[in-house]
């Protein structure tokens, strides 16, 4: 089968389009690899400045060698002339049917043209012919031999006679050629040399390194600027990102240690901060029932009293408060505890429908103390969670305690356990006192009360919402508040077991 017209080149054109697209995939690969990387840069740019400064030596030893180039004498064509002509006589000796007056015109009409001299001698040196302004009448042959071959092997020869030797047999007699005569030299100029011209290369070479390696050196003392000025305590600083090398990602790595060093100091002086407003509010909570029982103790060590029951309702008073105080020291206690994570949960898979309905069974009558009823909406699903029971306990009897505390009287309180997607969700709702949007987020902030005025003697301690909050988020839960007009929702969010 023929192939069709044209196949061969379509083939041809294929393979070239496919070595094209290999070239520039390789250099765009190249680049890259280039790009990303100091060493290759650095390579790169010590290869580019060589070639660089090698075409530069080219150039300059070109330029200053034919300033400094020096005359040479060459004798060589010189002395090939006269070995031609010497040759070129023997040939026509040699000529069939030549005469020995067709010989001695021949040679009297060369050596006329070339101004050499020309000799014949038989085997004894007796000259029989001449031509040219020979005189000699007998030659040294041996001395001419060795002259004749010393001046062929001769590399340097100096302006003096060159001697030509060629055997002929002349009318049957044996004889010698000899063509003697001065070479003419030919003139011819060596390039010279420069110590400008490595020179000129090195700081060529010199002078682009530095200037292609300028940027580079320019970033990495503008990083050593910004880790100065990081290491005064800036920390908002940040070193701008340049490069997609190394240096790049030493720039984004200071950068992120930067932000992380700014993200602890920040928490640092927040914690600072907590730690101040922390002692100031125990130093207040305390103070107020602390003052109140010294002052009752004092009028009893004083006698300042009308009659025993007086006495007696002075006791009361200070043992009531010392009780108050006992309370909001075991708070502060249990919430440093969370706080520092210093107790681990011993979680158990427990059934919270069965926590809520014991919880509210002995919650009922503290709550009919105060005109309320305790409203139970559980699903008839059993839901587990695994939850360390008697801390939860203690987050629910808070929720319900303060449901009941700050509940309109008389109403209800229900307690509504749904099942949802996240997990087991339990609503504490009652009717109370609206609370602004925006206190929401700040109720479970220790010692945060919403009615300023309020303190510990009409309140609770301030930890007890702190406290629930680190206790479900210590289980991975979520704890939040709701409030739509005078409807009141605490929520909590536990992980299904």
């Amino acid at each position: 089968m023929k192939p069709e017209p044209g196949s061969g080149r379509l083939s041809l054109f294929r393979y070239l389009a496919g070595l094209v697209a290999l070239c520039r995939k390789a250099i765009h690969s190249a680049r890259i690899n280039i790009v990303r990387s100091i060493r290759l840069q650095l390579m790169f740019t010590f290869f580019l400045c060589l070639v660089t400064a090698a075409f530069i030596y080219m150039v300059v030893n070109v330029f200053f060698g034919q300033l400094n180039r020096s005359p040479i004498l060459d004798y060589q064509r010189g002395i090939e002339i006269i070995d031609d002509q010497a040759r070129q006589i023997a040939s026509y000796i040699k000529t069939p049917d030549v005469s020995y007056q067709g010989i001695t015109d021949y040679i009297s009409r060369n050596v006329g043209f070339t101004g050499n001299k020309v000799l014949l001698t038989d085997l004894d040196g007796k000259v029989f012919f001449k031509a040219g302004d020979a005189t000699e009448t007998e030659v040294d042959l041996h001395g001419i031999i060795g002259k004749a071959m010393e001046a062929r092997y001769t590399t340097i020869y100096q302006s003096q006679e060159f001697t030509s030797f060629y055997p002929i047999e002349l009318k049957e007699q044996a004889a010698y050629l000899i063509v003697t005569g001065i070479p003419q030299p030919s003139i011819s100029y060596e390039r010279g040399s420069s110590p400008l011209t490595l020179m000129t290369a090195t700081a060529s070479f010199i002078f682009m390194f530095y200037w292609l390696t300028k940027r580079k050196m320019d970033y990495i003392e503008e990083l050593a600027r910004g880790l100065q000025e990081i290491s005064t305590g800036n920390l908002s600083y940040r070193v701008p990102l340049r490069s997609r090398d190394e240096l790049g990602s030493l720039a984004s790595s200071i950068n992120k240690m930067t932000s992380a060093l700014q993200t602890t100091s920040e928490e640092e002086r927040k914690a600072e901060r907590a730690k101040n407003e922390l002692m100031t509010n125990i130093s207040h909570d305390l103070r107020t029932p602390l003052t109140l029982i010294m002052g009752y103790l004092r009028l009893l060590k004083d006698k300042h009293f009308d009659d025993p029951k007086q006495s007696e309702n002075y006791v009361q008073i200070a043992y009531n408060k010392s009780e108050k105080l006992k309370a909001l020291i075991d708070d502060l206690f249990e919430y440093t505890k969370l706080s520092n994570h210093n107790i681990q949960a011993n979680l158990e898979r427990v059934c919270l429908n069965e926590l809520l309905e014991q919880l509210t069974e002995e919650l009922v009558t503290y709550a009919e103390e105060n005109g309320l009823a305790l409203l139970r909406e559980l699903p008839s699903d059993r839901i587990f969670v695994s939850v360390n029971p008697s801390r939860i306990i203690r987050v629910f009897e808070n929720l319900l305690g303060n449901a009941v505390k700050y509940s309109h009287q008389p109403g209800t309180v229900q307690i509504r356990l749904t099942h949802q997607a996240e997990g087991a969700q339990v609503c504490i709702i009652n009717k109370g006192e609206p609370i602004p949007e925006e206190e929401l987020p700040r109720l479970f902030d220790r010692f945060y009360r919403v009615d300023a005025a309020r303190t510990s003697s009409t309140g609770g301690s301030g930890l007890g919402l702190a406290i629930a909050k680190s206790i479900v988020e210590g289980h991975h839960g979520r704890i939040w508040a709701e409030c739509e007009g005078e409807e009141i929702r605490f929520c909590v969010m536990l992980p299904l077991a």
